[in-house]
């Protein structure tokens, strides 16, 4: 079997992103067989290999893409196809519920990370803690350490699943704040969609920057918004 044949088989088979070392590791012991000289040619081959593989891929007569996300290597659809997919991705992953609130705490989380909460708290202009333990909860953010002021209050940045969910190779695609706008004003004339588009959707992005002031109580309990992934997992055949 080629090189391209087994990555191509392991990148299919795998249910979460599968990194470059993880891959070099299985293929190893082929790969040295074939002719590489030590563990740095192997990786190179590999790099190589992969790169190949996604421009494959990128054709416009294949479905599917493989696409570098939260670190590592995954086969999903691509988003011109995802209509077609929708019904069957939902089936298999319920989409996370969040509020208005808890959407606009994460923004600010997303682009000011690390970030305490007095910090995001200030920006909203509401309280934000009660909305902190539910995206805590959900996976969504995670702890950073603390921050070196008085009181050392803990540092929070999103999580890998927030990666996974809204298939970002890494926060540097988050959208620019004149895209956030346009998604949300594209969102919220549809009230509240079933499902955002290849980017994040949240309350305004004028937020984040301080520009607009919250209600005082945050109630996290209503005005859900349904966060599914953007990017749906391939479909394996039947048995």
């Amino acid at each position: 079997m080629s090189l391209k044949a087994q990555l191509e088989a392991i990148i299919y088979a795998t249910e979460i992103p599968i990194t470059l070392d993880h891959l070099v590791q299985l293929v190893k012991a082929e790969v040295l067989a074939a002719g590489a000289a030590d563990e740095n040619e192997v990786k190179s081959r590999v790099r190589a290999t992969l790169e190949e593989l996604l421009a494959d891929y990128s054709a416009a007569d294949h479905g599917i893409e493989i696409r570098q996300v939260a670190g590592g290597y995954r086969m999903s659809t691509k988003p011109e196809h995802h209509d077609a997919v929708r019904a069957f991705a939902k089936s298999l992953k319920p989409p996370i519920r969040l509020s208005l609130p808890a959407l606009e705490t994460l923004a600010v989380i997303a682009y000011k990370q690390p970030v305490t909460v007095p910090e995001i708290s200030e920006i909203r202009g509401v309280d934000s803690s009660g909305v902190i333990a539910t995206l805590l909860d959900r996976k969504l953010i995670t702890t950073a350490g603390r921050k070196a002021v008085i009181g050392r209050p803990i540092l929070y940045k999103t999580s890998r699943e927030f990666l996974l969910r809204f298939g970002l190779k890494d926060v540097g695609e988050l959208p620019s704040m004149e895209e956030f706008e346009k998604l949300l004003a594209e969102s919220f004339q549809s009230d509240l969609p079933a499902e955002p588009s290849a980017e994040i959707t949240t309350a305004s992005a004028s937020e984040v920057s301080d520009s607009e002031q919250t209600p005082d109580v945050d109630d996290d309990a209503t005005g859900e918004i349904i966060v599914a992934e953007t990017t749906s997992e391939k479909t394996k055949p039947a048995a």
